[in-house]
């Protein structure tokens, strides 16, 4: 009797696009809900300091979100790494996605802004989160008894080197979403000839829109269109 078995439904490759379907388009749901919470930095100081505090005090909830985002973003990460290994092993054969999505250039880039954003995102854990690039902000003053995270926002974009990287970063990510939101629905089978074209066409919406959302912070701290004062408007 042989001793081979077939591969866990994890390990084949219909099982690790599913798991990269199910992990992105919960990490797209992060960014979009991180994204409204982030905006409200033209509110104005109390508002965006009120809504951080909120989040401060879910305690082990907001840990614990975390931890899964960070778990789901581990896992999209190294099964697409695997798969893209697979695949550069199997030539001819290519990502199986481009059956049907003609390969573009967010399509051929997928591994490398996928590694760019994560390098990003430690990046940015380290500078806004943990505050390890900038212990000074753990000095700011308190507002309302509140800390002063509206001010270090300001501080951080208020340097122009540290806004073009995040609207750098933040142009990979829109572009590796360009691609991925359409993947999602493809993975599924929820795409046919038809309406490929509008699926490609809400996806490059979708992900001008998060460059939008996001870049609109560090271009409007540049532009002195929010400021220490805490004018939001």
């Amino acid at each position: 009797m042989s001793t081979n078995s077939p591969p866990g439904f994890t390990q084949a490759t219909v099982g690790k696009k599913v798991l990269m379907a199910i992990t992105g388009l919960s990490i797209i749901g992060f960014l979009v809900i991180h994204l409204i919470g982030n905006l409200q930095i033209f509110a104005g100081q109390e508002q965006l300091n009120k809504y951080a505090e909120t989040l401060q005090s879910m305690g082990a909830l907001k840990w614990g979100f975390r931890s899964v985002i960070a778990l789901f973003f581990v896992v999209h990460i190294w099964k697409g790494v695997v798969l893209w290994l697979e695949n550069k092993k199997a030539r001819p054969v290519s990502y199986t996605k481009e059956n049907t999505l003609e390969a573009t250039f967010s399509s051929k880039t997928m591994i490398y802004t996928g590694i760019m954003i994560l390098l990003f995102v430690a990046y940015h854990i380290s500078h806004f989160t943990l505050l390890d690039c900038h212990p000074e902000y753990e000095n700011l003053p308190l507002v309302d008894g509140r800390f002063d995270v509206y001010s270090m926002v300001i501080l951080g974009f208020s340097e122009p080197l540290i806004s073009a990287i995040y609207i750098a970063a933040i142009a990979m990510m829109s572009l590796h979403l360009s691609h991925a939101t359409a993947s999602f629905f493809q993975t599924f089978g929820i795409v046919n000839p038809n309406s490929l074209k509008i699926l490609k066409k809400i996806s490059t919406i979708f992900a001008i829109l998060i460059f939008l959302g996001y870049v609109s912070m560090p271009i409007a701290v540049l532009m002195n269109i929010i400021t220490l004062s805490g004018g939001g408007h």
